[in-house]
């Protein structure tokens, strides 16, 4: 049964470029969109307390941007639209996620980015710090020129339980929409491992076995698959993220990875690499919570 998925939307550019991705996801895995505006609760007492009158005007105000939201997207888009009051939009965001149960939570990215990259802003990151579902990232400026349809999934895979729950996302996601799969592991560039003590041979031999293991744990993950989608496997050299930051439209409509390797179960928390490529991708970023394997 389709479930559904949260668009964060503030009226901003960055909210169009959420509108686009989430449709976009929608579309393609039959979810059906909850378009979300957050407005502040109120406090009843204390230091925290938030005037009732300015409250009721904020409300207004997030209503109207749904009315906005749903100009944006017309009537082609049958979307359900929603006023959450919460102490900030990533807690108004995650709530609404986890009472729907939702396949994943969409943001835009900051308006400080770059334009054509992801760059998540406030709301963004404390999302991408405790999300109990998938949370996507629309490059900056995604809304000029949406991709017609989900064609393609990457996903960054290296042999560790959170990147094949990455993998199982993705393959999911592939399936459900006709898109082609695509597995990128990416090998150190030969300067972060030689060893100038060790010579030349040691060198080129450490790099033909790091080689080998990655090609054997991406020859292992596609046989996995069992042809249950259109998939292919990649084996790529340099840095990880210069690597996969310079994938656009042109190779991949997604680009799905995994949470690092500890913290809370089936939650999103950001490692190393996943932290620096939601500041560089070129397209459409999904980062899938850690599983309970």
């Amino acid at each position: 049964m389709p479930g559904t998925i949260v668009i964060g939307f503030d009226g901003s550019d960055s909210g169009e470029d959420a509108l686009a991705l989430g449709v976009l996801l929608c579309r393609a895995t039959g979810a059906a969109p909850i378009v979300a505006t957050v407005y502040p609760e109120a406090y009843p007492i204390g230091p925290g307390r938030v005037d009732a009158e300015w409250v009721a005007f904020m409300r207004e105000q997030s209503e109207e941007l749904l009315r906005c939201a749903r100009r944006v997207l017309g009537d082609d888009v049958d979307a359900d639209y929603r006023t959450v009051s919460a102490a900030s939009e990533s807690r108004g965001l995650h709530e609404l996620a986890e009472q729907e149960r939702a396949e994943a939570v969409v943001v835009g990215s900051t308006h400080r980015g770059p334009l054509g990259r992801t760059a998540t802003g406030s709301t963004g990151d404390r999302l991408l710090q405790g999300s109990g579902c998938p949370v996507a990232v629309a490059p900056r400026g995604l809304r000029e020129r949406p991709p017609p349809a989900l064609r393609t999934v990457a996903v960054a895979f290296v042999d560790t339980p959170e990147a094949h729950r990455a993998l199982d996302h993705a393959a999911t996601l592939a399936r459900r929409s006709g898109a082609r799969l695509r597995l990128l592991s990416v090998v150190p560039p030969r300067a972060e491992v030689f060893a100038p003590l060790a010579g030349r041979d040691a060198d080129e031999a450490f790099m033909a076995r790091a080689r080998a293991v990655f090609q054997g744990a991406l020859d292992e993950a596609l046989a996995g698959l069992g042809g249950r989608v259109e998939a292919t496997a990649e084996l790529l050299e340099g840095d990880v993220v210069d690597a996969l930051a310079t994938l656009d439209r042109r190779d991949a409509d997604l680009l799905v990875c995994g949470s690092r390797g500890y913290g809370p179960l089936r939650r999103v928390l950001l490692g190393g690499v996943s932290s620096r490529l939601l500041r560089r991708a070129a397209c459409p970023l999904l980062v899938v919570p850690r599983g309970t394997a």
